[in-house]
């Protein structure tokens, strides 16, 4: 409990119209599209349009940058919104709220900030290279790296699963610089690199179960100049402070994931519920019986369990912070298994309806099960919170009487 916290009045008014507006755009604009995005997995330029002229890009952008300066809570409203309608739609605002432009802003020097923040206020899109073919969860076997080439460096990789590499202005790409020992953490950083620049090359895309309106790219970079100004976040050999400010970082994404998860749950039982309102076995309606009753009792409690979560770890971060780790992993983990189960009862309750590529249950329950992957595994967030949990710490203003023994 937060004793003596007054509520803004002012700030819940800009975030219920922040709500509104983005519920509208979603509604209007992108929930008639979302289905052809899908059925051709052709990227989904009618959302990207929709988003730019409803200037929902620039939610977490500075001011000074062309943005509204808001923060995580603000992010996640959107987020939610926007994925009730279709993910892969909100994937592209996460891009810009959650990804390399949060970063930039962040931790980045004023000249990186100057020559991106405005264009990532204006729509344009911004994709994180982290993955390789031998470096998933794994971080620390990638092996992209930097060689010195006068007072900068050339860039050599290649990025698997790149959200929107194809599409996008710009790419932070994680590291290693020189010195960096192989198979560690130590020496690994990150730097903004222009995709239009000498040696980028799209080597290809990827098909997909679900997602399919945000294609994943694979990136290769030959030789690439990166100049010092480049650099977001430099490895130092023989230590690993590079890597530990860069996955701090990405509890912005898991949050961001989070709201997604619970959006398409949202909307899926939503649909279910209107569905069973409006059809009957016999004369009976689905709604009347008990046991389907019990099935959306269960769907919205853990749904809103969930929620509570993430809500805890979006206030801990405050207006401009970084979410905390254990929470955002507990938030992740929390909404991302409720999501899955939702999205799949919601197709039970529909049956044959539910399982069939006219209605959008399916696709939402396809969704879902990428962003389970996304961002860190459901099983990388375990992995965290049984670590944290048996090194002693506990999640924030939980009464619990941790043994560091």
């Amino acid at each position: 409990m937060m004793s003596g916290h007054v509520p803004d009045p002012d700030l819940a008014a800009d975030r219920e119209a922040l709500r509104k507006l983005a519920r509208e755009v979603a509604e209007r604009d992108i929930s008639p599209l979302a289905p052809a995005f899908d059925e051709q997995e052709a990227f989904a330029e009618g959302s990207l349009e929709a988003l730019r002229r409803a200037e929902l890009f620039g939610v977490t952008v500075g001011e000074a940058y062309g943005g509204m300066g808001m923060g995580d809570v603000e992010a996640a409203i959107v987020l939610e919104e926007i994925a009730r309608a279709d993910v892969s739609s909100a994937i592209l605002c996460q891009l810009v709220y959650n990804g390399p432009p949060r970063a930039i802003e962040h931790l980045g020097s004023e000249t990186l900030a100057r020559r991106w923040l405005p264009r990532a206020a204006a729509g344009e899109l911004f994709c994180i290279g982290i993955t390789e073919p031998d470096a998933g969860s794994a971080a620390t076997s990638m092996r992209a790296r930097l060689v010195a080439d006068g007072n900068g460096y050339r860039l050599d990789g290649y990025k698997n699963y790149v959200t929107g590499g194809h599409r996008a202005v710009a790419c932070l790409v994680w590291c290693r610089f020189p010195g960096s020992e192989p198979g560690t953490g130590r020496g690994i950083g990150a730097v903004v690199v222009d995709l239009a620049s000498e040696g980028v090359s799209v080597a290809g895309t990827h098909r997909k179960m679900g997602l399919r309106g945000c294609t994943e790219a694979e990136l290769a970079f030959d030789g690439v100049r990166i100049e010092p100004e480049d650099i977001l976040v430099e490895g130092k050999a023989g230590d690993n402070s590079g890597l530990k400010t860069l996955l701090g970082h990405i509890n912005h994404e898991r949050c961001g994931n989070a709201a997604m998860c619970l959006g398409a749950a949202q909307g899926a039982l939503e649909y279910a519920i209107d569905y069973m309102r409006n059809r009957s076995v016999g004369r009976v309606r689905l709604a009347d019986l008990q046991g389907l009753q019990w099935k959306v009792a269960d769907m919205a409690t853990e749904l809103e369990a969930s929620r509570l979560l993430l809500d805890r770890a979006l206030a801990l971060a405050g207006r401009h912070g970084t979410p905390p780790p254990l929470e955002s992993a507990m938030a992740k983990l929390a909404c991302n298994q409720a999501a899955r189960r939702v999205c799949d009862e919601a197709i039970q309750l529909l049956g044959g309806y539910g399982y069939s590529r006219e209605y959008p249950l399916e696709r939402a329950y396809r969704d879902v099960r990428g962003l389970c992957i996304g961002a860190g595994t459901v099983e990388i967030q375990r992995n965290f919170i049984g670590t944290a949990l048996m090194a002693g710490r506990s999640p924030e203003g939980s009464p619990w009487k941790q043994n560091q023994g």
